[in-house]
């Protein structure tokens, strides 16, 4: 390979929020630990993005910076070249987050009395997306089928034709689940919001980390009638790494919906982050080719050697993101006590039931690490939970 995906960079003193995380549970860091949890990459920044950024620092001032037309026509490629989607320049709003973007969008569109649908389980702030921002949320969960989800759409359909529901929160690839929602799938959810009038807010964060065998569809792409009442919201930061960066590419073809989307935004991006976006689009493609080699790789590691060591847990098969979501529910054991085992054995990785109760049993792992890293804490897996009789 090009790039390096196996040194292992030293964050204990860098302020990661997941390192962070150890040190309020245990008061320091376990030596030769490495977290599994908030979904950032353990892995050494693209170095095409580090040498942008140097030149940057080199050459320009950094005072009040907005988007400016090389940044949009690199946002504008990248849709192009990466997913087929021909997006205008005006058509994108730069935001320091998808997160603020969920909440921005349904205090645009929803109101004190809007119901905003969500299938969880789901990414824990598509809970507070609604309940902080004057709204309520009608939980639509998804159908879990031995570990691989679909959605439940006559569910889907009684909600949407509920008068009062009017927002519909889509995650697209699905965090947790790993589920990359077929074009199929994507045309019948626009059809049952056309017929309703749902206005669709669309999280792709996750979009350009797609297994091989599979497809993303941009949901407008999907369902072209829907362009005008959704907001398709984007980033590189999954991507290429660089989430501290804060920045996020909203795209909103409605001038009307637009506008009022950027009344509710409260904070954009940094001018380092414009660049970086920037830096990444341009030049780090093929750092991303080869990072996607290793995330399916590290998520054949995780089915073969759990299946071989602990075959009673039920690993979702991975079609997009770099999250492992992994059901252990017949190992009798309450969330409190499958969290106090995972823990005591140096696993920190994002407890299932902050996705809602639907994940209560589960444990999402972030594999977006060196192969040696993830191999280490699959053995103190299998260490906390080989005693272990499982329920029928």
């Amino acid at each position: 390979m090009q790039y390096d995906f196996e040194t292992v960079v030293d964050r204990r003193e860098a302020g990661a929020e997941k390192w962070e995380l150890i040190r309020r549970k245990d008061g320091s860091f376990p030596d030769g630990i490495v977290p599994l949890s908030v979904a950032d990459m353990e892995f050494a920044l693209a170095p095409e993005i580090r040498d942008g950024l140097k030149k940057v620092l080199d050459t320009e001032v950094m005072g009040y910076t907005c988007m400016n037309d090389a940044y949009k026509e690199a946002v504008c490629a990248w849709m192009e070249k990466r997913h087929g989607w021909k997006i205008q320049k005006e058509w994108i709003c730069p935001s320091n987050g998808v997160v603020p973007a969920l909440g921005a969008a349904v205090r645009a569109f929803g109101g004190k009395d809007c119901g905003v649908i969500i299938m969880p389980p789901i990414y824990p702030p598509f809970f507070g997306a609604s309940k902080e921002n004057g709204s309520h949320m009608v939980e639509c969960p998804l159908i879990n089928r031995l570990g691989r989800y679909e959605i439940d759409f006559d569910a889907f359909e009684k909600a949407a034709a509920a008068p009062e529901n009017k927002i519909f929160l889509l995650c697209s690839p699905h965090n947790p689940v790993g589920r990359v929602w077929t074009t199929e799938e994507l045309r019948r959810l626009g059809e049952i919001c056309l017929k309703h009038d749902l206005l669709v807010v669309s999280d792709e964060i996750h979009f350009d980390l797609i297994m091989p065998g599979y497809t993303h569809t941009v949901f407008t792409k999907a369902v072209p009638e829907m362009e005008n009442r959704t907001v398709i919201c984007t980033a590189p930061s999954k991507t290429f790494n660089i989430a501290g960066m804060q920045t996020s590419n909203i795209i909103i073809a409605n001038p009307e919906m637009r506008e009022a989307f950027r009344k509710e935004l409260h904070g954009s991006p940094s001018f380092l982050g414009f660049r970086a976006c920037e830096a990444a689009y341009r030049g780090a493609e093929p750092w991303l080719d080869e990072c996607l080699e290793v995330i399916q790789k590290n998520s054949g590691l995780v089915d073969s050697f759990l299946k071989e060591h602990l075959p009673w847990a039920v690993v979702s098969p991975l079609e997009g993101t770099y999250l492992k979501w992994v059901d252990f529910t017949r190992s009798g054991l309450s969330k409190e006590e499958l969290e106090e085992r995972m823990v005591s054995h140096g696993l920190y990785l994002d407890e299932g039931y902050i996705f809602g109760k639907e994940g209560e049993g589960f444990e999402r792992i972030n594999i977006a690490c060196p192969e040696h890293v993830l191999q280490k804490a699959l053995e103190r897996m299998v260490e906390a939970l080989e005693d272990i009789v499982p329920a029928p």
